[in-house]
């Protein structure tokens, strides 16, 4: 049998509960439960498209020109969006990860990122996904390995699921007080606006239709928990939910339009972001972590 795109595939399962990890990239390829996706899959036999469900590390989004400059050195890393000029969701994607814990209904991937030209860093990796009755939970910590301080962030890319058909006949809720408007060729962010009384306040639920969307979303509100929601519920009546954990204070929505045609709107990417796009140029949301510091970020999804 032909080793699959993605590499060796970590399934988990907790009842009706099943998911599975990739050893590509360290993410989640699928997740669903009694049959019903509740993040959108992409095919064993695929190359990960559109991010799906990888880790975005060190530094989730757009970086201009692949440019930037930390403790007073200038650093200059690939453009993997070359047509816009951009390096884009960091240097983990397409990197081995290895399960270096393993439960039937838990996984460890791990990765050491070693210095590399643009990032001159050692971080050691881990991302715990543990499947229960109540869901997904993945847990994303980085380790300074290194003997300077290094610039860190992290982010997500999983799509929620409409089910069956296209995310347009979908209700997403979503209560955020700002975005940031990335509204530009670029897609680089040119300022923070108000969601309220425009089209991208989604905080009473609102059908998507054709409705375009691209745009990290902020002042996100919690629960008592410390817990932001996205809530995504299908024709079918199912709810597919993502929660963030206050270190993610920036959710990316995207609804798929510039994926291959057979692709399009079949989930609503919902990526949880430590800091917002281009962070490693303005320094907003970077996390200085020190030699031997650790930082830890969370998230989740569930079917309701």
């Amino acid at each position: 049998m032909a080793v699959a795109p993605s590499g060796e595939q970590f399934p988990l399962v907790a009842g009706e509960h099943r998911a599975t990890v990739v050893e590509v990239g360290g993410g989640v390829r699928e997740y669903a439960v009694d049959g019903r996706d509740v993040l959108d899959p992409y095919p064993v036999t695929a190359v990960c498209d559109g991010a799906h469900g990888a880790p975005l590390i060190p530094w989730p989004n757009r970086l201009a020109d692949g440019r930037y400059t930390f403790d007073g050195a200038e650093h200059q890393v690939a453009l993997t969006e070359p047509e816009k000029h951009n390096a884009i969701h960091g240097l983990t994607r397409w990197r081995t990860w290895q399960p270096v814990e393993r439960e039937p209904d838990r996984v460890v991937m791990a990765c050491r990122l070693y210095p590399e030209p643009g990032y001159p860093f050692s971080l050691d990796l881990r991302v715990e996904y543990t499947l229960g009755e109540d869901g997904l939970v993945v847990r994303t910590t980085a380790t300074n390995i290194g003997d300077a301080p290094c610039p860190y962030g992290c982010g997500q890319h999983p799509y929620l699921s409409p089910g069956n058909g296209l995310i347009d006949d979908c209700v997403l809720q979503v209560r955020a007080d700002t975005w940031i408007d990335t509204a530009n060729e670029r897609q680089l962010p040119t300022g923070r606006r108000p969601t309220r009384d425009t089209p991208l306040d989604f905080s009473d639920g609102r059908r998507l239709g054709d409705q375009r969307l691209d745009f990290p979303f902020t002042d996100l509100a919690r629960d008592p928990d410390g817990r932001a929601w996205v809530r995504l519920t299908g024709s079918d009546g199912a709810r597919a939910e993502l929660w963030v954990d206050e270190a993610y204070p920036i959710v990316e929505l995207y609804t798929g339009d510039t994926l291959a045609p057979q692709r399009r709107r079949r989930g609503l990417g919902t990526e949880p972001m430590s800091c917002p796009p281009d962070a490693f140029r303005s320094g907003d949301g970077v996390i200085r972590l020190a030699p031997g510091e650790s930082t830890t970020a969370s998230w989740g999804a569930r079917l309701r």
